[in-house]
């Protein structure tokens, strides 16, 4: 039996952030159980008056180094004759199956075009995978976006039960079957009274068959493309950056959702309790990827506002958002290190390897993927009981949770993971069923 021929659609790896990274990932395992793998990116994700620098210019790190993995930069948000021009280049490459990352409802209009083709065009079979589908800023529109491109699925990918759900309310009329194993539903059929399946060829002409749609729950595996250096002397690296005895850590993307602000005043009161702390806050402000003073970027933060007021509510635009000025503002200069910066992939694993905590106090969450990349560095968490953490999060076992937007009980679980702190090895036991190996094996299935 020849290899599968599987298409990963989403943004290849020279782009910033966790879905590129995660795209990657898995392309990676899927190669490694023996598929034959292709990734399709976009060039551009994104509606070009949004201002902000998506590409990764800083990395030197190549993840698909000793992969025989081609990627094919071919959709531009901005160019509606790439949508088409992409879905006949994937459905020339005759694959098994098309995994196409699903993590912003604007994507919609093109995926929708690209899926509608491959669905009519190809025996393959279109999988979603769903970082989220209520989106964390709802707009009117997002919910008519998303349901546009996914009812082309045959499969759905999700990483915590709260998804499924999400997918549930959006497509009431159809009929889910949720797995864990990865084995597919699809191809079976329920009559829409609920009787059992005869034979196709006694299906009462009176019937109309239901289609059953998998839903694969499975998790956001723990990532393995940053490795722990075995020689890093962590004392030396924290007396180095003035870093105290216990030190937590937020990474990634600094965005309103991830909580920095709960996260910032709950360690300004815990620093009242204790002397022996310090706080790392490594990660680049969301919306300072830009020259400000450009013309360019005035003219789209122009238009970007006024799109952004008629769809979503004055609350949600996070774009004034600035939690680093409570450092100052709360006197924490000398016990908290900033790294305002997008960090290159080589320069990533210092910072896990120097913590001893993540601090994931989300006011949502849908799956993380810095939760996920601390596992690799067997880093417990501090986290909010929000979304999918207390599926992952076992309290007082690999980590600690704590009731969202309440700073005192952040303060409580802060000062637990010191006086109590949670063993390495647990946070390995708890985490050894989330291999990139068993969750390709999963998608394979059929």
């Amino acid at each position: 039996m020849s290899s599968p021929h599987i298409i990963c659609f989403g943004p290849g790896p020279k782009f910033k952030g966790g879905i590129a990274q995660y795209n990657t990932a898995l392309a990676r395992a899927l190669k490694d159980e023996g598929a034959q793998v292709t990734i399709v990116s976009w060039t551009q994700q994104y509606p070009a008056i949004i201002p902000r620098e998506f590409v990764d210019k800083a990395s030197r790190s190549d993840f698909l180094e000793g992969y025989d993995i081609p990627v094919k930069y071919l959709t531009n948000w901005n160019d509606p004759r790439t949508w088409s021009a992409t879905a006949k280049a994937i459905a020339a490459l005759k694959p098994d199956k098309v995994i196409i990352q699903w993590y912003n409802p604007t994507q919609g209009i093109p995926l929708n075009t690209i899926a509608k083709y491959l669905r009519k065009h190809t025996k393959a079979e279109i999988l979603f995978d769903l970082h989220f589908v209520a989106a964390k800023e709802q707009s009117s529109l997002d919910a008519r976006l998303t349901r546009m491109a996914l009812r082309h699925g045959h499969s759905f990918i999700v990483h915590a039960y709260k998804t499924a759900e999400e997918l549930k309310a959006l497509m009431p009329e159809r009929e889910f079957a949720v797995t864990l194993d990865g084995k597919r539903a699809n191809g079976q059929w329920r009559m829409a009274n609920g009787e059992e399946r005869p034979e196709q060829n006694e299906l009462p002409i009176h019937h109309s068959p239901t289609p059953i749609h998998s839903i694969l729950k499975l998790y956001h595996p723990i990532y393995t493309l940053f490795k722990p250096d075995p020689s890093f002397d962590k004392e030396a690296w924290k007396a180095q950056h003035n870093l105290r005895k216990h030190v937590f850590l937020f990474f990634g993307f600094i965005r309103k959702y991830k909580g920095l602000h709960y996260c910032i005043e709950a360690f300004a009161e815990l620093t009242k309790l204790r002397d022996d702390v310090s706080l790392m806050i490594v990660g680049e402000r969301f919306w300072q990827t830009v020259d400000q003073s450009k013309l360019s970027t005035k003219l789209k933060n122009a238009v970007f506002g006024t799109l952004k007021k008629l769809f979503l509510k004055k609350a949600d635009d996070e774009r004034d958002y600035d939690p680093l000025a409570l450092v100052d503002s709360l006197g924490l200069n000398d016990r908290t290190l900033v790294v305002d910066r997008f960090i290159p992939n080589e320069e990533v694993p210092p910072y896990f390897q120097a913590a001893d905590t993540i601090v994931l106090f989300y006011e949502t969450a849908t799956p993380s993927g810095v939760e996920s990349l601390s596992y690799n560095f067997k880093l417990p968490a501090v986290a909010t009981r929000v979304g999918h953490f207390p599926e992952t999060i076992t309290d007082g076992f690999n980590g600690y949770l704590a009731t969202p937007k309440d700073i005192s009980d952040m303060v409580r679980v802060m000062n637990a993971s010191i006086d109590q702190p949670i063993p390495r090895e647990n946070v390995v036991e708890a985490t050894k069923t989330m291999s990139w190996e068993n969750y390709a094996k999963a998608v394979l299935a059929s």
